[in-house]
């Protein structure tokens, strides 16, 4: 199959309004996909669909070749996720909480809980009641469980929530492991680029419910992401001069009389001889390099500018 999973079409609408809208992605087997999006973009909306837990107003998700129907049982043993906060029986142990998982699931390997509990780094705490356990220790927990019974294709709904920069760095580095040696593929959730970026092989950019781009790490690593930083007084003359004298069209006026130009074609000594001879005062030229997160953070921007609110 070419994809293991992918929506067609995915939307969502309640109660009059739409939450999200023709979502398309694609994720293939054996990577780990970046599902990238500010807080409130849609993106837990999604992965409630494409986990079962909610039906979809139009479009279908398909998984393992598969259209994900309310019947899709054997499909959904074949995963393992987390949607928001992950939720236990405080009352039980950590592991009375994995084992019972394993019962419903129907999955009996001898050691299989210990070694969960193992990789997360809550063996010490498996005889405590999830009670007394913190809110990282929880999010660990529910990381334990979802890759339990060795799932096929584990997706996670920001999964490092309450987790310091440490357990950060744990997770990150249990996921490369866990697609790279077990050959599981993930789909993880965030809306911070730098949480994701040296993990995902591909990513997936949704905001105000909508499919902004789908872009492979390695594309994105080959694009020409420098630009020239440029302050004047007059930027609306200035704008003019770049557009008419220059015929440059990939600028863009960022604040405080700043303007970024992403013309490759234009150099710093064409550019400030251009300006001088028509009286723009210049007070700051230089060039930079984009970074992935001003990328996204652009791709973001432009989308909400595009939407009409009420």
């Amino acid at each position: 199959m070419p994809y293991i999973l992918q929506t067609n079409h995915l939307t969502k609408i309640i109660d009059g309004k739409t939450l999200v809208s023709d979502v398309n992605f694609h994720i293939k087997k054996g990577e780990i996909y970046g599902f990238l999006g500010p807080n409130g973009a849609g993106k837990t909306t999604v992965m409630k669909m494409i986990t079962n837990l909610w039906k979809p107003t139009d479009g279908h998700t398909e998984i393992f070749g598969e259209i994900l129907t309310p019947q899709s049982y054997e499909v959904l043993k074949r995963m393992g996720s987390i949607i928001e906060f992950p939720t236990f029986y405080d009352h039980m142990t950590g592991y009375q909480n994995l084992k019972l998982h394993c019962e419903y699931m129907g999955y009996y390997h001898h050691g299989s809980i210990e070694n969960a509990l193992d990789m997360l780094g809550l063996t010490d705490a498996a005889a405590k009641k999830v009670k007394a356990y913190s809110l990282g220790m929880k999010e660990r927990l529910g990381i334990a469980r979802a890759i339990l019974c060795k799932p096929e294709l584990l997706i996670l709904d920001e999964p490092t929530n309450g987790l310091d920069p440490a357990g950060m760095k744990q997770i990150r580095e249990l996921l490369k492991t866990l697609c790279a040696e077990y050959g599981i593929t993930i789909m993880i959730s965030s809306h911070i680029l730098s949480e994701i970026e040296s993990i995902a092989d591909t990513v997936g950019v949704i905001n105000h419910g909508t499919m902004v781009n789908e872009i492979s790490m390695k594309e994105i690593e080959q694009m020409n992401l420098s630009y020239i930083e440029l302050s004047v007084l007059d930027i609306k003359k200035a704008a003019f001069v770049l557009s008419e004298k220059l015929g440059l069209s990939n600028f863009k006026i960022v604040e405080d009389g700043q303007i970024r130009i992403y013309d490759s074609g234009i150099s710093t000594h064409e550019l400030s001889k251009t300006l001088a001879l028509n009286d723009i005062d210049v007070t700051f030229l230089s060039k930079k390099a984009e970074t992935l997160e001003d990328y996204f953070l652009k791709m973001t921007e432009e989308v909400g500018n595009n939407v009409e609110t009420d």
